[in-house]
């Protein structure tokens, strides 16, 4: 059987189209869309349940993205050789999609909704992340469950001044921006990325690029769904109860006093109390029978009559619900090495927000291993960022970190990532702990990790800092206000949150959610221009207590150090089954790694001990060092022999100082003249070419004796063996000329001339050996 496609292509020019393909596959999900791009493939499928769970007020929707490593033509390193929970990455990538969705559902649609993303092959060039809200979109759009899209994503960057859109992964190498943007047609709705400091006006500009595609890619899936049969009509549905003259009523009686709470400058606590003292007083005067029949209506409209009058109160007094003015920054109180063991620490506060951050410098076996389909390798740098229940002063258990956690402590971890040094050497790992939060304490975690990371010695670019944006507005009035460091009650109740990453030189990373239609690029200017004077405040009241980086680390911080051998070198440093690094780690109490880069091999020694450090750097290239004959090195005796001494002048080179070189004086015995482990100065007087042996001395380094005569040399031939021969020559008196005597008996047995030989005696087999 074979279906029939229906396929649609989208030209992002350059030669680079996207085709969208549906018909063919997952039939049966309410809709799903098959994605191509080059060797990209992408499955995108949306169901959504027809009716809406009993007493659920929210939409439940999931988004599920996931890289099968079937697409990159691997297995998995997991135990179990399958995919297992998502990665961080995979997480990062759901969020975006989640976050540029979720406000286009209707409020009152509450049914439980699906949306899975699977990446089934992947492109070496292209990136997936930039595709997968189009493919979303574009299956939701195929359906009949209300969604006030379509909408797509796109990745802005740009290389040598030059916008471009979706590049592929080796341009991206190049870019000083990764922006990925997502909206309707009609509006921009969500933005996150990374730059390199670059100014608000490019970032603007960005966005106005990014737009236009983004339109293109919208027209582009309605195309789509006309020729699949048109869009269907929005489905049936009613999932809220509501009583109109209830909604009315409650906001009646309750908008001016809410309105009067919210004028009163409060901090965190007081505030909630004051809007929970309100609430109980007025759930009271309607009754116990009323609240029984009515009360969930009535929380639900007191709720929203509140957000109503605190919006109202803001935008007509330009107050805020701690006092404040609409640019203002909350009191802010910093230290650093607030902990003492940590290799570098910083507390953070900003009024009721608090972070404690560590830093932590690790060695190349310390660094994170990446193992998804499209990230796999080594990380050497970390950031965790937790957030405890008892920061916002709740109590549930502790399951580890949540999409939100990821979401945060990666937007601290893009802009700290930029401040590093290209030549750190160390694996860094950050980690934040947010002990308070009433706002932002993902930009919390930036100034923290900033400060932490100067305090412990890492010789930064710069100072970094991170402030949240909001906004209030009345589209009916055309009245907004931009609020700068907003509380969490303003986040909850504003239309944007825009956290900005920066300092002097530009912005470093962002994050920006909508939820209200139609900000003109005038407005976001002037927000990204409040944006700088806040994070510029908060970078100057830093920098009162650290502004650059230690001139040294701390004390009980490993040292490291980095540094390239011939390649030829790294067998001997490694040694046979790893032994000769694992006893140098042992005997210098060091971390010792070595890789073959560019054709060298890099070596890193890590250790808090300098003097330990020093040992295993000194032996190393004394491993690396070619023996140099003349040169005088300081050795260690390794074996003593009859005839001598076997000294290692060098790691790994060993030479036999031989009796006659000890000293000027004749030495009968080696007892007594050294000990095993002993330090003997030598001087390398030469290196045999056949066999390399290594001839050592020591007595040319000592003062000859007064009076003292060179002994005459005496060889095989001379004087000393003259007596023997003439023995010999009385001895064979009477033999002929084939050494036979006179009675005709064959003399030529084994000759006895070694019995006398003195110092030129022949050497033993073991002193030969080594010699």
């Amino acid at each position: 059987m074979k279906f029939e496609a229906i396929q649609k292509t989208i030209d992002l020019g350059e030669g680079r189209e996207i085709t969208l393909e549906t018909g063919r596959l997952a039939r049966q999900a309410n809709g799903s869309v098959f994605l191509s791009m080059g060797d990209t493939r992408i499955l995108a499928t949306v169901v959504s349940a027809k009716t809406a769970r009993e007493g659920v007020d929210f939409l439940p929707m999931s988004v599920d993205y996931q890289e099968k490593f079937a697409a990159v033509g691997r297995v998995p390193g997991s135990f179990l050789r399958r995919e297992g929970r998502l990665s961080d990455y995979e997480v990062l990538i759901c969020r975006i999609v989640d976050r540029t969705l979720r406000p286009l559902f209707p409020s009152d649609y509450h049914a439980e909704t699906q949306i899975m993303i699977q990446l089934m092959s992947s492109d070496d060039n292209v990136m997936p992340d930039a595709l997968v809200g189009l493919a979303a979109s574009a299956a939701i759009t195929l359906t009949d469950i209300p969604f006030d899209g379509p909408i797509s994503t796109v990745r802005v960057g740009r290389v040598d001044g030059k916008f471009i859109i979706n590049p592929f992964r080796d341009e991206l190498e190049q870019s000083d921006i990764d922006l990925m943007v997502a909206g309707t047609a009609a509006d921009i709705n969500m933005v996150e990325g990374e730059m390199d400091g670059i100014s608000e006006q490019d970032m603007i500009e960005a966005l106005k690029v990014a737009h236009e595609f983004i339109k293109k890619q919208c027209a582009a899936q309605l195309e789509f769904a006309e020729l699949n049969g048109g869009r269907p009509a929005p489905r049936e549905y009613n999932h809220e109860d509501n009583d109109e003259e209830l909604a009315a009523k409650v906001k009646a009686d309750c908008y001016q006093k809410l309105y009067d709470i919210g004028k009163i400058p409060a901090d965190k606590n007081e505030r909630a109390d004051a809007f929970s003292n309100a609430y109980d007083e007025y759930a009271e005067s309607l009754g116990e029978e009323f609240m029984a029949e009515k009360g969930h209506l009535v929380k639900k409209y007191f709720g929203k009559v509140k957000k109503s009058a605190i919006r109202n109160m803001v935008l007509e007094t330009k107050g805020r619900l701690d006092g404040r003015k609409l640019n203002e920054v909350r009191q802010i109180w910093t230290e650093v090495s607030p902990l003492p063991i940590p290799h570098g620490s910083a507390l953070f506060t900003r009024g009721e927000t608090q972070a404690m951050t560590t830093v932590t410098l690790g060695s190349k076996l310390d660094e994170q291993l990446l193992d998804s389909p499209n990230l796999s390798g080594k990380s050497k740098f970390m950031l965790h960022y937790n957030f405890p229940a008892f920061s916002v002063g709740e109590a549930r258990p502790n399951r580890g970190p949540g999409r939100r956690e990821i979401g945060h402590g990666n937007l601290a971890a893009r802009g700290l990532k930029r401040m590093l040094p290209e030549d750190v050497g160390y694996t860094v790992r950050i980690v934040s702990d947010v002990l308070e939060s009433n706002g932002s304490s993902s930009m919390a975690t930036v100034c923290a990790g900033s400060m932490a990371l100067m305090d412990a010695g890492i010789k930064v670019n710069a100072g970094l800092s991170g402030i949240a944006m909001g906004m209030i507005s009345d589209p009916e009035t055309g009245k907004y206000a931009i609020l700068t460091d907003i509380l969490g009650d303003e986040d909850h109740l504003g239309d944007m949150d825009f956290k900005v990453v920066g300092n002097d030189k530009g912005i470093y990373a962002c994050q920006m959610d909508m939820k209200v239609d139609g900000l003109s690029y005038e407005v976001l200017e002037e927000a990204l221009m409040q944006a700088k004077e806040g994070r510029t405040h908060v970078l100057r009241e830093m920098e009162k207590t650290i502004s650059t980086a230690r001139e040294d680390l701390k004390p009980h911080t490993p040292r490291l150090v980095r540094f390239a051998v011939e390649k030829d070198k790294i067998g001997a440093i490694i040694g046979s089954g790893g032994k000769v690094i694992q006893e140098l780690q042992e005997r210098t109490n060091t971390t010792i790694t070595i890789e073959e880069v560019d054709g060298k091999g890099m070596v890193e020694i890590m250790s808090a001990d300098k003097d330990g450090l020093d040992l295993a750097r000194s032996i190393i290239d004394g491993i690396c060092e070619d023996a140099e004959v003349g040169k005088v090195y300081t050795g260690v005796v390794k074996g003593i022999m009859d005839f001598g001494a076997f000294i290692e002048f060098l790691p790994g080179k060993q030479g036999l100082l031989h009796i006659s070189e000890i000293k000027w004086e004749r030495l009968e015995t080696m007892e007594g003249i050294f000990e095993d482990g002993e330090e003997v100065k030598v001087k390398l007087l030469d290196i045999d070419e056949k066999s390399g042996k290594f001839k050592l001395s020591r007595k040319v380094l000592l003062e000859k004796p007064e009076g003292y005569v060179e002994p005459q040399r005496r060889d095989r031939g001379g004087d000393r063996r003259g007596v023997g021969n003439d023995r010999r020559r009385d001895n064979n008196r009477g033999r002929d000329n084939r050494g036979r005597d006179n009675r005709g008996r064959d003399n030529r047995g084994p000759r006895s001339d070694n019995r006398d030989r003195g110092d030129n005696q022949r050497s033993s087999p073991s002193e030969d050996a080594v010699g």
